[in-house]
């Protein structure tokens, strides 16, 4: 049987501006923690925005958001995410969403969704370069 009942899909407008030079998308696949992330600061509308400072996860190598005082491998910054990412679901933040992951760029700061703090420039030094 076929289904016609109504549905609602959201979608985010992608803003790059914090992008000025990618060296050619310098960039790689990741997996998102989505459990670290926190609703209404990380994704208010669904979706986690691009350019989001982003660290590795020692224990299981994902990825979620940088935080200098986290002791989980995320104090190491290692890039930005590269496009907005939809929360697969809101309601079970189990499950875990793919990525890219800008390592190398020219990034106008001010454009980020957060600033980065020295710490994790110098993690970044020779790879990302903050205007």
């Amino acid at each position: 049987m076929t289904d016609i009942s109504v549905s609602k899909t959201n979608y985010q407008v992608e803003k790059l501006s914090w992008l000025l030079d990618d060296g050619g998308w310098e960039k790689e696949s990741i997996t998102l923690d989505i459990s670290t992330f926190t609703a209404g600061t990380h994704y208010p509308n669904g979706f986690i925005q691009s350019g989001t400072s982003l660290g590795k996860i020692t224990a299981t190598g994902l990825y979620g958001p940088y935080d200098d005082t986290a002791v989980d491998g995320r104090q190491t910054l290692r890039g930005h995410l590269g496009i907005s990412t939809k929360v697969p679901n809101i309601a079970d933040t189990t499950k875990d969403a793919g990525a890219p992951l800008v390592f190398a760029a020219v990034v106008k700061e001010s454009k980020l969704p957060a600033t980065v703090d020295a710490a994790g420039k110098t993690d970044v030094a020779g790879w990302i370069r903050y205007v």
